[in-house]
């Protein structure tokens, strides 16, 4: 990656477009949105110069034929399956499709090469522009829900055992999240830890009415009860509890 922090936004905004061509108001708009400097076109050209630079040090065969300029446009060509991204996508795909088949194991599989993909936070060390949150932010939330699907999934394989430890780590770092403490709570109750899943629930009860002034959703409150009363639903790997129980 460039040093510079405008060289590496402009490369991860282009990046972000991969294959398709970005014209360069739209590079100004993201680099410095509505206060653009006089210059801001020779600067912005300056700067693919130097990615251009970066690109033929780093493969000095195809090096010249990654970034291309054409008719004020800027185009970086990428193959998907050199794009963390792509990679990350693809296998999620693969892991939603088995899920919906019930093909657990399979969509465990997919879910967990689709997060080997991750060195760390989306966009690390890359400034801020408004598509670059705005695809952080996606990114993030995306890897959140296929975290929660895997583990969903391995609780119907009955690996409560397996990721319990896990779930802990999570639920501490995302106290607000109610499907993380759900799951959390089931993994705990298929432990024996009956005592030790009621009381995230009221921790989470506790900290909603603290910050928010609110009660955790009828469908933590149904599971909660279902916890309380040993409900056999809670103890059938293959079915979700979080669906049979809390609906």
């Amino acid at each position: 990656m460039p040093t510079a922090h405008k060289i590496r936004q402009l490369l991860a905004f282009l990046m972000l477009q991969a294959n398709q061509a970005v014209p360069i108001h739209a590079c100004i708009d993201e680099l410095w949105q509505s206060d653009p400097p006089k210059s801001a076109v020779s600067v912005t050209q300056t700067y693919v110069s130097e990615i251009r630079k970066m690109l033929r040090s780093a493969s000095p065969e195809q090096g010249d034929g990654i970034l291309v300029t054409r008719n004020r446009n800027y185009m970086l060509r990428v193959r998907s399956q050199d794009l963390d991204s792509e990679v990350f996508f693809e296998h999620v795909q693969r892991g939603h499709a088995a899920f919906g088949h019930g093909e657990l194991q399979h969509a465990v599989a997919y879910f967990h090469r689709a997060l080997s993909q991750w060195r760390g936070p989306a966009l690390l060390d890359v400034p801020n522009g408004p598509a670059i949150t705005m695809q952080r932010e996606r990114l993030e939330e995306t890897r959140f829900g296929v975290e929660e699907q895997r583990v969903e999934a391995e609780l119907r394989l009955g690996l409560h055992h397996e990721i319990l430890a896990e779930l802990q780590v999570q639920a501490e770092a995302y106290p607000l999240r109610e499907n993380v403490q759900a799951q959390y709570m089931v993994a705990l109750y298929r432990c024996g830890r009956q005592v030790h899943a009621v009381n995230v629930y009221w921790r989470l009860r506790r900290t909603l009415s603290e910050q928010f002034g609110l009660d955790p959703s009828p469908r933590m409150q149904r599971l909660h009860q279902a916890i309380l009363t040993s409900d056999p639903a809670l103890d059938l790997p293959t079915l979700s509890p979080l669906r049979r129980v809390a609906g």
